[in-house]
């Protein structure tokens, strides 16, 4: 053969693997309104420049019909290439190739895939549509999945791993992304994701279910809290995707990216002064309050539909990127319960891996009364937030807007519980509980005016900032329309802040989970 002939035997072996499913195949997904694996890769990538790895791997089973059987890129792409201008990994199940079914060597593409990224320390970016494990394979695959978890497992911390739900994720191919940092899902019949489908429930419980009501998009980013965002298409989550990654460091040993601001970092917000109702039962939206306060009034919220009495989002403040939580007063009056425990402290925790300073802002009354929350272990689930701020080492500033009382002060970053900094509103109220129960307690059988007139000598000594700022609890009492200089000035001030601080050394703490 001559080096012509080899040539033209490598482009058609190249053309042939890059045609995944076939025409026939590529035309299914087409009509399903999906993008195949290589069209996600060439969104993904600045300019489509993608640098594809591993193209000839190719499986050895011969059990089951196997032997002989070709699976072009064994049903998936992977490779890297740049992403805002930055190194990513990323791959691609091919839904097009035997249903995107992972086989031995199917993970073993990922988990080199994974193993770069960790080596090189960039992000990696899994586009999930598979149909499971290749049944034909049996132990094998399942062998597979068991290496690209410990491979999950590992680059937790180290480097961002973002994935998305882009077609069908059932039994152990949901675990993969759930042990990655963020996973998005794309809002159509085909994109889903459950242990056991709808047949397999039915038949064990009676229970009678869609897959979609099962494990949808919108079940999984209102209800079950698995997902953090949504997407309306396969290209609207790749932007997403991309929108993210701007916002993060590569690695655990960078800072995150920092971008030039044309909002002037001294602005005031004349606004805010008048945000607070008179009547301290009276809501009002935080995220009005954030936008007020970040960059150009942007920000993106993580796990928007889930536990919304808090928000979590980032943002960016004189240029650099912020991970906010915030209570928001207009769901449940922005109390503390299971959900919200939990989704603060995972996207706490998440910052606190790669370098992100952390923005709390306060209205909290409590932690959520009632048996459900009791008996559903909200004494575990609170000590979470409990855990996560001392253990963050970042900066870490809190504002109190206006209610923090009890326990919840506590859990939403008190200056005892790892606050840098407390700035607290006039309208701020910081107590153990409101005066209205505190007086129901300390004045037990008072009544009418006697009562009034006990609330309010109650409300007017204790449920201000004031006590705290006699004590040293907070730095400053500042007015609202202040806060984001303020901000800058103190973000700035603590980005010399060391990690040490006189910690003991230890392998790691033992979350409450």
């Amino acid at each position: 053969m001559t080096t012509r002939d080899k040539l033209i035997d490598f482009r058609e072996r190249r053309m042939k693997v890059e045609l995944g499913g076939g025409e026939e195949g590529i035309a299914r997904l087409r009509a399903a309104g999906r993008l195949t694996a290589r069209e996600r890769m060439a969104l993904l990538f600045d300019g489509g420049d993608f640098e594809e790895l591993y193209l000839f791997v190719s499986h050895r089973c011969t059990d089951l019909g196997m032997a002989g059987k070709e699976v072009p890129g064994e049903g998936v792409v992977t490779g890297h290439g740049l992403v805002n201008g930055r190194p990513v990994f990323a791959f691609a199940q091919d839904f097009s190739v035997m249903g995107g079914s992972l086989g031995e060597m199917h993970a073993l593409k990922i988990v080199k895939c994974l193993d770069k990224a960790i080596a090189v320390g960039c992000p990696v970016v899994g586009l999930n549509d598979s149909g499971g494990a290749r049944i034909q394979e049996g132990v094998d695959a399942l062998a597979g999945y068991g290496q690209i978890f410990s491979r999950n497992t590992l680059a937790s911390g180290v480097i961002p791993q973002v994935t998305a739900v882009m077609g069908p994720s059932a039994g152990g191919a949901v675990y993969s992304p759930a042990l990655m940092d963020f996973i998005y899902m794309v809002k159509r019949d085909y994109a889903r994701m459950f242990i056991t489908g709808p047949q397999v429930i039915e038949a064990t419980t009676g229970e009678k279910i869609g897959a979609v009501e099962l494990g949808g998009a919108m079940t999984h980013n209102e209800t079950s809290g698995v997902a953090h965002f949504v997407a309306e298409s396969d290209a609207d989550c790749i932007e997403q995707i991309k929108k993210l990654l701007s916002y993060l460091p590569s690695n655990c040993r960078e800072r995150p990216p920092v971008l030039s601001s044309s909002d002037p970092p001294d602005r005031r917000e004349e606004e805010l002064d008048g945000i607070i109702p008179d009547r301290s039962n009276r809501p009002y939206d935080m995220k009005r309050v954030i936008s007020l306060l970040v960059d150009n009034g942007e920000y993106y919220e993580s796990q928007a539909y889930y536990a919304k009495n808090i928000i979590t989002c980032f943002a960016r403040l004189d240029g650099k990127t912020l991970g906010i939580i915030a209570n928001q007063p207009r769901h449940m009056a922005g109390c503390l319960d299971i959900d919200a425990s939990d989704k603060a402290s995972r996207f706490i925790r998440f910052c606190d891996c790669f370098n992100i300073p952390l923005l709390t802002l306060v209205d909290v009354p409590g932690y959520l009364p009632g048996t459900k929350q009791e008996f559903g272990g909200i004494i575990r689930h609170g000590a979470k937030l409990l855990f996560a701020y001392p253990e963050a080492t970042v900066p870490k500033v809190t504002v109190v807007t206006r209610k923090a009382y009890g326990g919840a002060y506590l859990g939403m970053c008190s200056g005892q519980t790892g606050a840098d900094q407390v700035f607290a509103w006039p309208t701020a109220e910081i107590a153990v509980m409101g005066p209205s129960g505190a007086a129901n307690i300390i004045f037990r059988g008072l009544e009418g005016e006697e009562l009034a007139a006990k609330t309010e000598e109650y409300e007017r000594n204790f449920a201000n900032p004031y006590q705290a700022a006699r004590r040293g609890y907070i730095e400053r009492v500042i007015e609202p329309n202040e806060t984001r200089p303020a901000l800058v000035r103190a973000f700035r001030m603590l980005e010399g802040k060391t990690h040490d601080q006189g910690r003991p050394w230890k392998k790691h703490g033992n979350m409450p989970v």
